[in-house]
């Protein structure tokens, strides 16, 4: 590493960098600042210049932010191109007078920007929809719109073709450039009959053209495709989530950038004491992941082989469809296959906010959880702990998500895209961007029809009836990408509000489970919010966390009472999960989270520790409803069988009242009262979260009181022999 140049918040990179053609100078976004960073390159080191701004208002005088993405620079040097993603835009910028020159529409949040050999055409890729603009630079107009995949994003161009990724179709789209025209698709699919989920995003050519490489992010694989022949040759393996690719000149080695490197694991050090200059030892999951640059010889034919079974063995591509099953149990109940009758016809699906398992089941007595790491015991949630005693306690179920924004999408779409992988970092890491991960924008639906990513639009169009309380709702409204979800929603039960108790919620969903009951039908599907264990913090006149996690509790409890005395207890599962698990410490992983499975085939009291995640969960939900997976991570993923048995157990729940007073408030005295203050708690995940984890664990155990140091069961790579290559030692440290 020779240099590196740090920007504190709110100063800000995104996405675009490129080099002058002769090598002088770098150019650089800055996303949220609104300008272009400008550099001089002397010998192997960059110096700052002063920056280029962007107009801070549009044609009609009111104030923008294009937030300036992907750029590329015209064959003389003398112009810059700028892609404009939350302005749907392409700057022109003259270098030799560091002006915007004109400002061109283009599609929906553009991505990246790739000239022509000959400067005559500027191309961009129209991140949110499926086209590319193609802009004629001498008159500053778009010439034409060419309709590729869906989410087009990184492209290259190698002779007259320009290579495209559509990251959520799963292909390239191959543009010959004099015609303006798509020639070919190539499908990057990792199998037949394969649903999305590889999100190619980054490419790199030869220097022959004789070989294409693909940066997949949702297989952690590049894939090699001749082409010649327009066909994939074989996969290389690479770390997690891979985002930019570079081919050395001599076309020996691949560069590769891998976004989430080798993972988070357990936050061993958990959260130091809050202070305004977080050091890298703060353990908070959205910053623990670190990423890493693989350099790897470009493999010949025999290797290649070798890596493509590697890819598909780390995969589980070869693994699909094959459940593991403890004994004989859930024979009958959880479908092997898609259309496979069930004795389960109802399913309520409940998602809250951000615990981890150590949280609320550390202390259980049953189940691997660390008790010194317990914050909500049995008189604050002993719903949720009673339970997991009396049903199934889950104890390795993991949140695929790192935080809410792409929560929310992974327990509706069991996917993330990559605009919302790449965007909640820059908002939660305070530079900036709209906070329009559920819903409300097209690019963040995984789908080429935003109607048709979520789950709910799987239980339409399978003419499944449902019901939603709280999913997508901001504001008493459904987001408007959303009208399917709108017409089955209850707008009376609020979405993400952290001054409306769980008990209206409860008391809401109630009054409508009484008209089911009185009907004797009830929806096969309900998603149901209860976001309230998320916490203030400690906000004066705010409920404490105890308190909350407590109301949290008290309205889980009584929904699951109210199901089991009913009528149609007798053939309902009820699903409880976190939207994500950052908001706290755990010592086997950042992201193990709570997860319930309710229903009388779950009422044995056994422990299940078999591998899960929130696309498991999914996946039992599709089983039982009888609809296909909606991605690759859903369809590969381990249904949540062991947790059923084939021998029901219709005994009712009792809800339990928490000793925990839901009416206890913040006291001026509070720990971080003042912090707390501060916070922005009117949607998800607004607060800092390093400090409001800090403030949540004071609050339990006193003002004073340190987060102790979790246990980890994870190998420690520093200690692996020496005798173990780095690869075994990867490998030991990331296998369950």
């Amino acid at each position: 590493m020779i240099q590196t140049i740090e920007y504190k918040k709110p100063e800000a990179l995104y996405l675009g960098v490129t080099y002058s053609p002769d090598g002088k100078h770098v150019y650089a976004s800055a996303g949220n600042n609104n300008k272009i960073r400008v550099y001089d390159v002397e010998g192997q080191r960059l110096t700052e210049k002063a920056a280029i701004a962007l107009p801070a208002v549009d044609a009609s005088g009111s104030k923008v932010n294009f937030f300036p993405g992907g750029l590329n620079i015209s064959p003389d040097g003398r112009f810059l191109y700028v892609a404009n993603n939350l302005n749907d835009s392409m700057s022109i910028i003259d270098t030799q007078t560091n002006k915007v020159t004109k400002t061109v529409a283009v599609g929906h949040n553009p991505y990246a920007v790739t000239v022509s050999k000959d400067g005559a055409y500027a191309y961009v890729s129209n991140w949110g929809g499926n086209t590319i603009s193609v802009v004629d630079t001498a008159t500053g107009e778009v010439a034409k719109s060419i309709q590729v995949g869906t989410h087009p994003s990184a492209m290259k161009l190698s002779g007259q073709e320009l290579y495209v990724t559509n990251s959520d179709s799963d292909s390239i789209s191959i543009i010959n450039t004099k015609t303006n025209q798509v020639k070919q698709t190539i499908s990057l699919a990792p199998y037949k009959g394969a649903q999305e989920g590889s999100s190619p995003n980054a490419l790199a050519v030869s220097p022959d053209g004789k070989s294409l490489y693909v940066a997949n992010a949702g297989n952690n694989d590049v894939v090699v495709i001749d082409t010649k022949k327009g066909k994939i040759e074989g996969m290389i393996p690479t770390g997690w989530y891979p985002t930019g690719l570079e081919i050395s000149k001599d076309g020996k080695q691949l560069y590769v950038a891998n976004a989430k490197g080798f993972g988070a694991g357990p936050n061993p050090n958990g959260p130091k004491p809050y202070s305004t200059t977080p050091t890298p030892a703060d353990q908070y999951s959205g910053s623990m992941i670190k990423g890493t640059l693989s350099i790897i010889d470009v493999p010949r034919e025999g290797q290649l082989e070798k890596y493509t079974k590697q890819v598909i063995e780390n995969n589980g591509f070869n693994e699909r469809d094959k459940v593991r099953v403890s004994g004989n149990t859930a024979r009958q109940v959880i479908p092997r296959r898609v259309g496979d009758s069930s004795p389960i016809k109802h399913v309520i699906y409940i998602v809250k906010e951000n615990r981890t398992y150590d949280q609320v089941f550390g202390s259980l007595g049953k189940g691997n959880g660390d008790p010194s790491l317990n914050l909500f015991g049995d008189e604050t949630a002993p719903n949720h702990r009673q339970l997991a005693r009396q049903f199934a306690t889950i104890d390795n179920f993991f949140a695929d998500a790192e935080v809410s924004a792409d929560g929310w999408n992974w327990s509706t779409a069991a996917m993330a895209n990559t605009y919302v992988q790449k965007n909640w970092p820059t908002n939660y890491g305070g530079r900036g961007h709209d906070y329009d991960f559920e819903g409300g924008n097209l690019s963040t639906a995984p789908s080429a029809n935003p109607e048709n990513a979520y789950l709910w639009d799987a239980l339409d169009q399978k003419n499944i009836d449902y019901r939603n309380y709280g999913f997508f709702v901001s504001g008493g409204k459904v987001a408007s990408t959303e009208p399917k979800l709108a017409a089955k929603t209850d707008l009376a039960f609020p979405g993400f509000d952290m001054n409306i108790k769980d008990q209206f919620r409860a008391d809401e969903w109630l009054k409508e489970f009484k008209t089911f009951e009185g009907q004797g039908k009830m929806p096969s599907f309900q998603f149901l919010r209860l976001p309230v264990d998320h916490t203030s913090g400690t906000k004066v006149g705010q409920p404490t966390p105890k308190a909350m996690v407590a109301d949290n509790d008290l309205a889980l409890g009584r929904i699951v009472e109210a199901v089991s005395n009913s009528e149609f207890w007798k053939d309902t599962a009820i699903f409880v999960v976190e939207d994500d698990a950052q908001n706290g410490s755990d010592h086997v992983d950042a992201h193990r989270t709570v997860a319930l499975a309710i229903s009388p085939y779950t009422q044995t009291g056994k422990v299940d520790s078999t591998f899960y995640t929130t696309s498991s969960m999914l996946r039992t939900m599709e089983l039982i409803m009888g609809i296909a997976p909606m991605t690759q991570f859903d369809a590969s993923a381990t249904p949540m069988v062991n947790s059923f048995t084939d021998k029901p157990n219709f005994a009712p729940y009792k809800v339990l009242t928490p000793k925990q007073p839901l009416d206890e408030l913040n006291q001026k005295n509070a720990p971080m009262a003042a912090e707390s203050a501060k916070m922005n708690l009117a949607s998800e995940d607004k607060a800092p979260e390093q400090q409001l984890n800090q403030a949540i664990w004071r609050s339990v155990k006193g003002a004073e009181s340190e987060m102790p140091a979790p246990k980890s069961n994870f190998r420690d790579l520093k200690k692996s022999s020496s005798a173990e290559t780095a690869e075994d030692a990867g490998t030991a440290h990331f296998k369950w």
